[in-house]
Parts: C-alpha cells; sequence; structure tokens
C-alpha cells in the first residue's frame, strides 16, 4: 500500500513540476523536499496563524517590510519609510517594480504591479469581521491608514507602539490582489497570488504541495543575480515523526526541523552535539529560540492556597536543578532559565541573576510558610499534557525533598488550554513564543488589561507598578531605554514569581551536506529565497576543496 501510494506521489509530482517553459531543463537536484506532520489547512496569509502556515505562506507572498536572520527589520516592498517624531504616523515608499504572480485574471499582460491601494485594500480585508482573520488583532493599534499616493501609502496610530514595524512583518499584513480574492472568494485558500519567490502549484491535501520558482521575482542577491536559486519547494506531510527521519536519513528529504524524543538519542549525543555516524552526512544549525517554557501559578484560584504563598512560589523556582533537566532531559537542547522571563535572543533579555538552583534556601522558604499558615503539607497540582510528563516528574521528585508535594496531573492538549484560559488550574505547564521579535510580546502577559478569558494574562497577575512601567515603555520610542524598562519589568516577575522559567528554547535545524544558505533565526521562520542545493557533482568538489584547505 505505502509503495503504490509513494509512486502515486511522485507522479503528481513529476506532472506538477514538468508544466515548464518549453526547452527549459529541470531536474530534481533544485528540488528543496521537507516535511510538515500536520495538514496545512490554509495558504491565505491573513490565516498564518501557525508555524506550518508561516512557513508556506513566506514563500508565496511579501509584506511591507520584513525581518532578516538578525531579526532587524528591513526593506521588502516598501522601499524606504518615515516615522512622525511623535511616533503616530509612519509613511512607506513602494518599489515600483514588484509584479503579482502571473495569472489569467490580470488580462493579457498575466500580472501587474503592486500599488498603495492594494496594501489599502489587503488591511482592510484583514480588519473585515466578516473575513474573521485570526490576525486581525495586529492592526489594534493602527487608527486610520490610506494610500496617498499610487507608491506611498500612510498609516496612523491611535497611541505610540514601538513595536509596530516588527508587527508589520507578520505574515498577517502581506499584499494580496483585490481580484483574485473576489474572484476565489473562499477558495482563495487554496488558489494563493501574492509577490513571494516562489508561486503555487499544487496542492493535494494531508499529501503534497508543490512551488515553483516565480520567474518575475523582484529581490536579487549581492551580486545581482535573480532569486530565488530553487526551482521548487516540495511539503510532504508524513504525521509520524519516526517515518520523517528515517525519510531525511535515507536522502529523501533536505531538511529536518527540531528533534524529536522517538529519534534524539540516535541522532544526539547527550551534549547536543550530532553522532559521529552522521557527522559526514548532516549539518546542525542552532540558534535561540524565542520561546520560554514555564509553569504558570494561577493566583485567584481557591483550591490548593499554597499557590497564594510567594515563598512557596520562590521556593518552587530554587528547588530543582535546571541544567541537570536540561542535559539529561532534553540532550542539552535548551538554556536553563536562571534569569528572568524575557528569553535569550531578544536585546532585553535581563542577564541578572533570577533564581539558581538553592534546594537549601527552598527549605527554609517552605518551612516559613508552615509556621505562618499551619498548613503542615503544602501541596500544588501541575498540569500537564504527555509531551511534558517528563520534565513534571523530574520537578516532582526534587520539590519532594525540600518539603513540597506535587500532584503531576495529565491532560489531553486541548483539555489543557481550556482550563488554563478558563483558570481552572493551580498550575499548568505552557510556553510563550514571540509572535514578533520584541520582548513587550513577552511582558504584555502579566498585565493586568488581559486578564484570561479575555486576554493572555493565564496567571492572573496584577502588579501596578509593572503596568506602569508597561505603559511608560509603549512611549518611548528609543530602544534602548525601552530596553531598560523591559527588564525593570522582567525583575518584579522574578521577585513576585508568578511563574517558574523553565528554560529558554533553541531552535534545531538538520540539513543535507549539499543544502546552502539556509540561515536560522530566533524566531524559527522558514526563508527559502537565499538557499541553494548543490548538484552532486558540484557537491563533490566543494567537499574535496574543503578537505584539502583543512588539511593544508
Amino acid at each position: 500500500m505505502l509503495q503504490k501510494l509513494s509512486v502515486f506521489l511522485l507522479g503528481l509530482f513529476w506532472f506538477a513540476i514538468s508544466c515548464v517553459e518549453k526547452g527549459k531543463k529541470f531536474d530534481d537536484s533544485q528540488v528543496f523536499r521537507y516535511n510538515e506532520h500536520a495538514n496545512i489547512t490554509t495558504l491565505d496569509p491573513a490565516f498564518s496563524k501557525d508555524l506550518r502556515t508561516i512557513w508556506a505562506t513566506s514563500q508565496l507572498f511579501n509584506g511591507l517590510v520584513q525581518l532578516n536572520d538578525s531579526l532587524q527589520v528591513l526593506p521588502d516592498i516598501a522601499k524606504s519609510w518615515k516615522i512622525s517624531e511623535n511616533g503616530l504616523e509612519y509613511s512607506f515608499f513602494l518599489r515600483e517594480d514588484v509584479l503579482f504572480h502571473k495569472h489569467d485574471l490580470f488580462g493579457l499582460e498575466k500580472t501587474r504591479a503592486v500599488t498603495a491601494a492594494d496594501f489599502e485594500y489587503s488591511f482592510h480585508r484583514l480588519k473585515d469581521s466578516k473575513v474573521a482573520s485570526p490576525g486581525k488583532w495586529v492592526l489594534n493599534y493602527v487608527a486610520s491608514f490610506e494610500a496617498v499616493a499610487k507608491h506611498v501609502f500612510r498609516i496612523r496610530l491611535k497611541q505610540a507602539f514601538p513595536p509596530f514595524l516588527s508587527l508589520l512583518s507578520m505574515n498577517y499584513c502581506a499584499v494580496v490582489p483585490k481580484e483574485a480574492v473576489t474572484f476565489f472568494g473562499d477558495e482563495f485558500r487554496s488558489n494563493p497570488i501574492g509577490t513571494g519567490p516562489f508561486q503555487f502549484k499544487l496542492w493535494v491535501e494531508n499529501t503534497k504541495l508543490i512551488f515553483r520558482k516565480n520567474p518575475l521575482y523582484y529581490e536579487k542577491d549581492v551580486k545581482g543575480n535573480s532569486l530565488p536559486y530553487l526551482e521548487a519547494v516540495s511539503i510532504s506531510f508524513l504525521p509520524d515523526k519516526q517515518s520523517e527521519f528515517l525519510q531525511f536519513i535515507q536522502g529523501n528529504l533536505d531538511f529536518l526541523n527540531s528533534i524529536d524524543v522517538s529519534y534524539k538519542d540516535d541522532l544526539l549525543t547527550q551534549e547536543g552535539k550530532l553522532q559521529a555516524r552522521y557527522a559526514q552526512k548532516i549539518n546542525l544549525i542552532s540558534s535561540p529560540f524565542l520561546n520560554t517554557e514555564y509553569l504558570g501559578f494561577c493566583l485567584d484560584q481557591t483550591e490548593e492556597k499554597a499557590v497564594h504563598s510567594k515563598k512557596i512560589r520562590q521556593a518552587m523556582n530554587h528547588g530543582f536543578d535546571r541544567e541537570k533537566m536540561i542535559l539529561y532531559l532534553r540532550n542539552g537542547i535548551g538554556t536553563p532559565a536562571v534569569h528572568g522571563f524575557i528569553p535569550k535572543g531578544l536585546p532585553s533579555f535581563c542577564n541578572e541573576q533570577g533564581y539558581d538552583f538553592n534546594p537549601e534556601k527552598a527549605r527554609q522558604l517552605v518551612q516559613s510558610y508552615i509556621e505562618e499558615t499551619g498548613d503542615e503539607n503544602p501541596t500544588i497540582t501541575i498540569s500537564t499534557d504527555s509531551q511534558y510528563v517528563d520534565l513534571c516528574a523530574y520537578i516532582q521528585r526534587a520539590l519532594k525533598k525540600v518539603g513540597l508535594t506535587i500532584d503531576v496531573n495529565v491532560l489531553p492538549p486541548s483539555t489543557l488550554r481550556q482550563a488554563k484560559v478558563k483558570g481552572q488550574l493551580s498550575m499548568y505547564r505552557g510556553s510563550w513564543i514571540a509572535d514578533y521579535p520584541d520582548a513587550e510580546n513577552y511582558l504584555f502577559i502579566f498585565h493586568s488589561d488581559y486578564f484570561s478569558p479575555n486576554g493572555p494574562n493565564y496567571t492572573h497577575f496584577e502588579n501596578k507598578k509593572f503596568d506602569s512601567l508597561y505603559a511608560a515603555a509603549n512611549q518611548l520610542t528609543a530602544a534602548k531605554q525601552r530596553h531598560l524598562l523591559y527588564q525593570k519589568m522582567d525583575r518584579i516577575l522574578i521577585e513576585e514569581a508568578p511563574v517558574v522559567p523553565l528554560y529558554y528554547d533553541v531552535a534545531l535545524r538538520f540539513t543535507r551536506k549539499n543544502i546552502k544558505n539556509l540561515g536560522i533565526n530566533p524566531i524559527n521562520h522558514l526563508h527559502l529565497k537565499h538557499v541553494q542545493k548543490l548538484k552532486t557533482a558540484a557537491f563533490k568538489n566543494e567537499v574535496k576543496e574543503a578537505f584539502l584547505e583543512e588539511n593544508n
């Protein structure tokens, strides 16, 4: 059965990529292949909510600005911009050579250039309640926007918001052509027309997705060569991570994102290095990933009173060894969170000491709590899903030694999310991944205005000084001054301990040796326009030259 399915998929693939210009040679050596574990449900950028959709739509669409792998905001369709002194008005000056992907909808020319009116339409669509985009929140700070000239787009904010340019780099803000959205309606999700380095070719849902090189793409490399270098991108949908790993090892996939417990010990040493048997076949790339893994307390729940004690919360933070946890349970993948909640990888990361492993201090804090309250058996239940049971069990054993009873409650992921939002859990395992690369994205979830279920403050943490610092930071356009306030807010979180930070995550990428220029970034977005895939002969020559250079 699997063999028949493979033959079918191969047939579909070659049918799709064979529809090229007459006389143009094309072969599999220039196809970049990767796998997604779950089906992509849409190719409409207004619905780019999860990472797999963001990766796909990033190849097809562009916005006003873009982020490089250092998370700097760079020009994209907007070649430049001007921000008013009060930080309320943004004027974007557009390139005039950006064309939509070829399609009969555009008449005899098969395409047309992007104008400011296209961004005006795309932003109105993003805000439209009938469209119901999950990304409409990106424009919450926007008072108005308009095309003031053919290639000038202006946005006015309700109040200053320094990370606004970073928000505009999100796929939600990509430009789409009105002709295509009007013609396809809801089916635009499977008939995407954008401006990106690749264009849509074939989609058999839950089976195969194929993009082809966009010959009209406007960006060039530093030598003036047209991008992208690749001829096609092929995405498969194998749900089993072990099968994905085997396909990668056999050379049928060019790229493997992250690592799974089912094969981590086969691929990596305990210290997080490649096993020797793979060193000649695979490249490992790593980067800080803007994701903080943590345990959160619900501070206004009533069932387990120990949660209300700052001493108990601090004791939990001091009571287990994060370095050993990362080394033995995650093969060294991750940075122990012994600082604050803002993760490593952001300029406002706080290097001040947070909570080190100090079991004696933890015992003293627990004993002090018992003496004050008479609660001789302080007990807290940690709710988690099956993926993090090992971490919670490790913490459970460690905290027992300092006088705390920890129960571990394993829930399905959907049940865990719902109970967390409703404030029904004393303590929960959580993670916070940045939507945009600014520490504000990590701090607003502790602001008193965002209590769940009406916002992401699941801890129901409330602190007037924290809220005032947050308001002050949003008035500052100077990044360094803003970062100092962010760090003060992070220090409040360290002191009050509404969470137990576990580790700052690391993004891992594995590629075949013949893949070049696949970078990595702290938000783990996938950019393929600069990727090169060396053919066998060229790859062998490059390896030989590298060997000779190393041994001379």
